[in-house]
């Protein structure tokens, strides 16, 4: 009862907040196309009409064709999809991996706190897509290969922010009489301490999104990612750049599908931070 008043209580103030009601709206409008994208798009995107090569937008192909015939608007629609497995995806391995060292390092502290804040300013000094680009080269090219180098990267902003919190909770009047009633240090870890970082670990969750797509699309673009003839929409952006002056359509409209979908997430991402923990901004 008491998180559904508090759920109901986030609704009410995210209605008066411009960039949570906009970002909420955006995302809305994408998960509509993720689930109907069947329906939506005209042809499959698959589907090749080499007699369509390169044809403009018209009432047929809304965003135009490629150099193969395939269908722009079907493809961007598709590749939604992607984009949206791989953030969620990419975005819940790292939660698991960060939340999961920050909650350790901040409970016991000493020589594994140490151990762990060195790996993880290890891990967060090094440049994510340059480390990204690495792992998939060695691991080879494929969807797959980029949600795991993308996730082992980007995990440490969630181990520094948790342990932070946790450490700030541990010594607190209520966590010290879970255990004098001899509640165990998980016990005490999952019940207590995990619940009252819920708010930070949300907030970065939905800020870690668009970090995800767009080290996706970059992999993508490179020919390390997804591989045709999947829609992914870096390799729909690197199909486009040998026809960027005799059709710029196969490169805007993925470009803007890009930048509609990290746009909204950036603006739920800072609606839920004024709603969830000012403390956390910038």
């Amino acid at each position: 009862m008491t998180w559904f008043m508090g759920l109901s209580s986030v609704l009410k103030d995210g209605l008066k907040n411009k960039s949570f009601l906009v970002g909420a709206l955006i995302i809305i409008s994408i998960l509509f196309i993720v689930l109907f994208a069947d329906v939506i798009a005209p042809h499959s995107y698959r589907s090749i009409h080499t007699e369509d090569a390169l044809t403009s937008p018209n009432s047929e192909y809304p965003f135009g064709t490629d150099n193969f015939g395939r269908c722009i608007f079907s493809r961007v629609m598709f590749g939604a999809r992607i984009a949206f497995k791989v953030g969620l995806v990419v975005v819940l391995i790292e939660t698991l991996i960060g939340v999961t060292l920050g909650l350790i390092a901040g409970f016991y502290g000493n020589r594994l706190d140490k151990v762990i804040l060195f790996i993880t300013d290890m891990t967060w000094s090094l440049p994510p897509i340059v480390m990204a680009l690495a792992i998939v080269t060695i691991l080879g090219p494929s969807l797959n290969n980029v949600i795991v180098a993308i996730a082992v990267v980007s995990w440490a902003q969630f181990t520094r922010i948790v342990r932070v919190k946790t450490q700030s909770i541990k010594n607190m009047p209520f966590i010290e009489s879970a255990k004098a009633f001899g509640e165990s240090n998980a016990s005490i870890i999952w019940r207590y301490i995990l619940p009252n970082v819920l708010s930070p670990i949300i907030v970065l969750s939905t800020l870690a999104l668009p970090a995800a797509i767009l080290a996706t699309t970059a992999l993508g673009f490179l020919g390390l990612g997804a591989q045709p003839p999947l829609p992914d929409w870096g390799l729909i952006l690197r199909d486009g750049i040998n026809y960027t002056r005799s059709a710029p359509w196969i490169s805007i409209f993925p470009g803007l599908a890009i930048v509609y979908t990290v746009l909204g997430f950036n603006l739920l991402g800072e609606g839920l931070r004024d709603l969830l923990d000012p403390r956390l901004k910038v």
